[in-house]
C-alpha cells in the first residue's frame, strides 16, 4: 500500500458511487494514523465569489472579492480553506513542491491587495474532506483511491474542469486507459 502523506493526491477510482467524490483529485494537506485525515477537493470549482460569501475590507473593491470558490469537499462547508505558493505567509504549512496550506489570512487578503499574490498562485475552498483515524488507509487499501505522492505542485498547473482525466493520464500505463472510462457504461 502507497504511503499516505501530505502533498499526496488520491484520485477516485473511476466509479466510486459516492456523488462527494466521485471522479475526484483530492489533495492530502494532514495525514496521522491516530487522528485522521484532512484535504481538499481540488476539482470541484463553483460560481460563486470570495466576495459573495465573506465580509471584505473595502467589500466589493477589494481585489480577493473576484476570486473563485470551489467546494473542499462535504464536511463543513462554512470553513474557509487556501491553497498558495506563499512560503512567507505567518503558519502556512508546507506541503511541498512549493505549495502551502493555510496560514494568516489578513496577510494573504494584504498580499493579494498589493498584487503580490494573484489567483494564479492562490485556490480558495469551502469545507474540506475528512477521515476518522484507519479510515483513509483502509479506503486505500479497498483501492477507493489512487494514491499519487508528492505531487501538491499539480495543483496549479491543471485546469479543474480536466484535473481527474489529466492526472490519470500523467500517470500512464493502466491509469491512462482509466481516464477515457465512460460516466456511465450502461450509455456506451
Amino acid at each position: 500500500m502507497p504511503q499516505l502523506r501530505s502533498g499526496s493526491l488520491l484520485i477516485s477510482q473511476p466509479f466510486l458511487g459516492d456523488p462527494n467524490f466521485e471522479r475526484s483529485v483530492v489533495l492530502l494537506c494532514r495525514h496521522d494514523e491516530e487522528e485522521g485525515s484532512f484535504g481538499l477537493l481540488l476539482n470541484r470549482p463553483t460560481t460563486v465569489a470570495l466576495g459573495d460569501a465573506l465580509n471584505l475590507p473595502e467589500g466589493e473593491d477589494h481585489p480577493a472579492a473576484s476570486l473563485p470558490l470551489h467546494v473542499g469537499g462535504p464536511v463543513q462547508p462554512d470553513t474557509l480553506h487556501y491553497l498558495h505558493r506563499r512560503a512567507d505567509i505567518p503558519n502556512a504549512e508546507p506541503l511541498g513542491q512549493d505549495v502551502y496550506w493555510g496560514g494568516d489570512f489578513e496577510v494573504l487578503l494584504g498580499l493579494v491587495a498589493s498584487g503580490e499574490l494573484t489567483a494564479d498562485d492562490l485556490r480558495l475552498y469551502v469545507g474540506y474532506s475528512g477521515w476518522t483515524s484507519g479510515q483513509l488507509a483502509g479506503e486505500v487499501q479497498e483501492n477507493t483511491w489512487i494514491v499519487h505522492p508528492n505531487a501538491a505542485g499539480k495543483v496549479f498547473t491543471l485546469t479543474t474542469d480536466a484535473f481527474w482525466q489529466a492526472i490519470l493520464r500523467e500517470k500512464g500505463g493502466r491509469f491512462r486507459v482509466m481516464s477515457n472510462y465512460p460516466v456511465d457504461p450502461r450509455l456506451n
